[in-house]
């Protein structure tokens, strides 16, 4: 069972959804002040880049 470029786009696409939601949890229950922001808001970026790894599935 080998992987193709659909598979590989596939388990990035939910590792960056996994890594987006532990920032997200960080900014949201670990740090109280502006760091918190940041770590939201990158965890928003990993959540846009998985959109498009998404995206791509089918098409690359």
């Amino acid at each position: 069972m080998g992987m193709n470029k659909n598979t590989v786009l596939g388990w990035a696409t939910f590792i960056m959804i996994l890594v987006g939601l532990g920032l997200i949890a960080l900014g949201a229950f670990r740090y109280d002040d502006v760091a918190g922001w940041g770590f939201a808001s990158v965890g928003a970026g990993f959540f846009a880049i998985a959109w498009v790894f998404n995206a791509l599935k089918g098409r690359v």
